[in-house]
């Protein structure tokens, strides 16, 4: 969980209000995702960070992409200007993602700034969605795997490819590892931020 800087995000917080949003109990919150009562409560109230896995099994029990606990009230803007340590970022237990685009009026465009711990990624079953996609890796090492072909992004590399070819991406290193990660989707209906991040796992 989050408690300072005020400007991140409180995990817990979000994932409370986005259970009674949907009517739901703690209990009955675990029951659909598979994981403690206990663990639940503490999470919501910022007693321990939830791991992406865990945030995982609890959007997909809320039906919500896993980036939404990372939301705060919607503010569209045309402009959208964040200084490095006012920046919104969600941390948790195996990295940190941060929204560098959050408020803009394009819902088609969504820059993150992604940190992996070492062999953290996207999961087994490949990506698929509408667009672009664009890479670059700025500390560590990433694999991506793009329509079967492997590549090997370090410090400083990128990777720009059509994101209806199935891909997937994880830290190959033992040493965490951050990227630019750029989605632009085709069809503005399309979010290719929950494939992206409803399915990371970390096992």
């Amino acid at each position: 969980m989050i408690n300072t800087p005020s400007s991140e995000i409180n995990v817990g917080r979000r994932m409370r209000q986005l259970r009674s949003e949907r009517g739901l109990s703690i209990r009955a919150l675990a029951e659909a995702s598979g994981l403690n009562v206990n663990t639940l409560s503490m999470i919501e109230n910022g007693k321990t960070s939830p791991s992406v896995s865990t945030l995982q099994q609890v959007a997909a029990a809320l039906q919500a992409p896993i980036t939404a606990f990372f939301e705060t009230e919607k503010m569209y803007q045309k402009i959208v200007y964040q200084k490095a340590g006012q920046r919104r970022s969600a941390v948790f237990a195996h990295g940190m993602l941060a929204n560098l685009g959050m408020g803009f009026t394009r819902p088609d465009l969504e820059p993150f700034v992604v940190r992996l711990e070492p062999h953290a990624g996207s999961g087994e079953t490949p990506i698929v969605h509408t667009g672009v996609e664009f890479v670059f890796c700025l500390d560590g090492c990433i694999g991506y795997e793009v329509d079967g072909q492997s590549f090997t992004l370090e410090a400083d590399d990128s990777l720009l490819f059509e994101a209806h070819l199935p891909h997937r991406w994880w830290n190959t290193g033992e040493m965490p590892a951050r990227s630019l990660l750029l989605l632009c989707a085709a069809d503005e209906r399309d979010r290719p931020d929950e494939r992206h991040f409803l399915h990371t796992s970390l096992d």
